[in-house]
This record gives structure tokens, sequence and C-alpha cells, in this order.
């Protein structure tokens, strides 16, 4: 199929995906996993008109996924607008690290004993499947900055965070396995001061001062020069400088994408509690400022004061950023399905049924008890853990690193069916879940009444 015709099949897909948007947020079925079915039905198992393996093409696959994983997570702390001391926030941090120290451990240990993989290739393997990806987490993260939900701000922070947490691990499996019996105490203690501890300290500190400064300093220029223009480009940049300059200095890129988002948020937060009460219907809940301006209609002179103009530099970087989030989302999990063919072990659905029913529930029991989230809400954050593009990046980095070998493929296949289980297990079910909650949450909040 030449150029047009693959221009009229990915113009009739997007068509099709967009007119059937509405029934899709109904049903079960959501939009990674028919775009994963596309995918599969283009590659080789049907149609054979793409053939694509992702491991092949590992430095390309592991640029195009840090874009889709650096827009997502700005995207996701920049919606975080809850007090850091919320319940969300707090019982995020126990998903993204104890929680997930858990996770990896336990997904290690299986890896090993039931598929035989040595410890360092095990280590690699949890490392790579347990984090929750945040790309696909738009499933179930937070809508919008005034998404209070504990479980949805839960969730968000935890796919922001769990990076911090997780890459170390699998740094440290890539050690490992180059230094073998000969692993030294000195490049323990290397990769736990700087891979680890700046790491995590770094890239936080680096992304939040970052995005805070901008915020300010770009929305007092503007409000100062009367310049309200659109800000598309403000979100590229900070994603861009906060993900370049953390990893220049071998800090967490990652980590300082998401710090970015809600060090830009914080900027938001300031300037607008600082507005005059006056300007508010209730002082005591201002709204995010991007939802008292409309995006498509530019002040006059003299018209713009703070908050108005925060509200369109942070309107903007949010439509930019989803814009571009879904764009790499979509054709990342469509090669995933392309891709299948050639990494496709049964054994994956083994290794997911345990990740899913026992591991990660058993993780997320244990790592938020005393935080004083409900039984429910326990059960249910340990079920949603959708694992996507994250996974596949982490692949993708193991292969650049120096992880190869048979051990290393089979590990991959193995990780690669474990990633297209979640999508279409998690995806099948998160609908129905998050809908039933929600009758059961409004059931209660009417016998309150």
């Amino acid at each position: 199929m030449g150029f047009l015709g693959w221009t009229a099949a990915t113009g009739g897909l997007l068509l099709l995906m967009s007119l059937a948007s509405g029934w899709i947020n109904r049903g079960p079925i959501t939009t990674f996993a028919l775009y994963l079915l596309a995918g599969i039905i283009c590659g080789p198992w049907i149609l054979d008109l793409l053939r694509i393996d992702i491991a092949a093409h590992a430095e390309l696959s592991k640029n195009l996924t840090e874009i889709a994983m650096a827009a997502s997570l700005f995207i996701t702390g920049l919606k975080l607008r809850l007090p850091l001391r919320s319940r969300g926030w707090r019982i995020g941090l126990r998903l993204a690290f104890p929680g997930m120290l858990l996770t990896v451990g336990g997904v290690t240990l299986a890896a090993h004993y039931l598929l035989h993989f040595s410890w360092p290739i095990s280590l690699a393997f949890g490392a790579i499947v347990a984090p929750t990806d945040p790309v696909l987490a738009s499933l179930i993260s937070v809508n919008d900055a005034r998404d209070d939900d504990d479980l949805r701000v839960s969730l968000s922070s935890e796919a922001g965070m769990n990076d911090g947490s997780a890459l170390p691990l699998l740094m440290l499996a890539a050690l490992w396995l180059s230094a073998g019996s000969d692993l030294s105490l000195p490049a323990l203690g290397h990769w736990a001061l700087v891979d680890v501890l700046w790491a995590i300290a770094g890239g936080t500190c680096i992304g939040f001062l970052l995005g805070r400064f901008v915020g300010q300093f770009a929305t007092h220029l503007r409000h100062t020069h009367q310049d309200v223009a659109p800000n598309d480009f403000l979100a590229l940049a900070l994603i861009a400088l906060s993900y370049a300059l953390a990893q220049s200095l071998d800090a967490s890129g990652f980590l300082a994408a998401f710090a970015a988002g809600v060090g830009l948020r914080r900027a938001e937060m300031r300037v607008t509690n600082r507005q005059p009460a006056d300007d508010f219907t209730d002082s005591n809940n201002r709204p995010p400022a991007e939802v008292m301006v409309n995006p498509h209609i530019r002040h006059g002179e003299g018209e713009a004061n703070p908050a108005s103009v925060v509200g369109l530099v942070v309107g903007d970087a949010l439509s930019f950023g989803d814009t571009v989030e879904r764009i790499f989302a979509a054709a990342i999990i469509i090669v995933l399905g392309v891709t299948l063919a050639h990494h496709w072990d049964p054994a994956g659905l083994l290794m997911a049924a345990l990740l899913f029913v026992v591991i990660r529930p058993l993780s997320v029991w244990i790592a938020t008890a005393g935080a004083g989230a409900p039984h429910k809400q326990r059960l249910i954050l340990g079920w949603l853990g959708i694992r996507g593009i994250g996974s596949i990046n982490y692949i993708a980095w193991a292969y650049t690193n120096g992880m190869v070998g048979d051990e290393m493929t089979r590990m991959a296949n193995v990780a690669f069916t474990l990633i297209v289980a979640s999508v279409i297990v998690h995806g099948i079910s998160v609908t129905p879940l998050l809908s039933w909650r929600q009758r059961k949450l409004e059931a209660r909040q009417r016998n309150a009444r």
C-alpha cells in the first residue's frame, strides 16, 4: 500500500475513532484497545501490511516513547491541583515507592522461580512491568484540575512518580548483569547515591523549580506587556527543558517532566490565590484559572488581569500537551499491535495473571495500610494498574544499555505479551468498575442527606 493509501487509512481510522468516541466512552472497549486491534489486523498475523519489530529499532523506540511519556507526565502533574499534603497525594507516594518496591520484588521472585530467568533478568523484568503507565493511565487519572477524587489523584500521582523507584531498579539490573559476580560495594554505593537519591531529588527539584519559575515569569511578562498570545510552545519548552536538563545532570528526566507540570500548577495557584476576593463568586473556593477564561478569545489591551493571563498559559499548555500525548499514544499502541507477532509468548499471560490478581493487589494493600483509604478503594487501586508505553520504553532502554542475548529476548517477549494483556484486560474493566464505584458514591451521598 502506497503513501496515499496509508494516508487515507490513517484518516479513516482517526475519523472512525472521533465519530465513535461517545459510544467508546460509554462501552467497555477503550480507544487504546481499538488501536491495538488495528495494529494486530495490519500486522503479520492477519493482513500482513506492516512488519515492525520494536526491539530491532530499540533506539528509535526509546526516543519516541520518551517523548510520549514526558508529555503525559507533564500533563498529569499540571492537572493535580490538590495540596501536596492531601490524602490522594499521600497514597500516591505510598503506591509509587513502597508499593512499587513490593511489586518489583514479587514479580522478580515469580520470574526467577517460574520462568527460570537469572536474577538480574528477573529484576529487570520486575522493573519493566511493575510501574503503572502515565500515558494509558489517562483512562483512570484526574479529568482536570477540579477533580479532587482520592482514587484518581492517587493513581495519577503514582503514575507520575513511580519512575523514580522503577527505573533505578532497571539500572541496577543492567549493572548486575554486566558485572556478574564482580558486582562491588563501591558500584552499589554509586548506584544508590547517583541513580537513586540524586536522580529522585534532583529530577524533582529541577522540574518543580523550572515549572514554577517559568509559570510565574510568563504570567508577569504577559500581564505587564499585555501579551496574551497562544502559549502552546511554553508547554513544549517546559517538557523539553526539564527533561533535557535533568538527564544531562544524571537526574530523572521523567520525574522532572512530572514535577515541571506540578510546579506550573503551583504557579497558577499562587497567582489565583493573590487575586482580590471580589473577582470570584466564592472566595473560599477559587477554581482553576483556565476555567475562568475563554482560550479562543484573547483579551484586548488593558483587560487582562494576572489570573486570566495564567489561565491562558495553563489552558494552552493543557491543550497542546493533551494533543501530543494522544498522537504519540495512538501511534505507539498501533505499533505494539503490529510487533506482537514477533514477540508473542504465552508465558506472559501467566505472569499477567499473577501480577494483576495477586502481586499488585497484595503490594498495594500492604503499602496503603494505615493511610485512611476505604477497603474498597484499596482493592480498586490494586486492580487498576495498567501497563503500557512506559514498559515499552524500559524494554528499549534495556536493549540500548547492553542487555542483550537469548534470555533478554525471551524476557522482552514475555513483557510485550503482558503489556498487551494489560491494555485489553484493564481497558475492558476500567469503565464498568469506575461506573459501579460512582453509583455507590452517589447512593451514599443520597443516604447521607
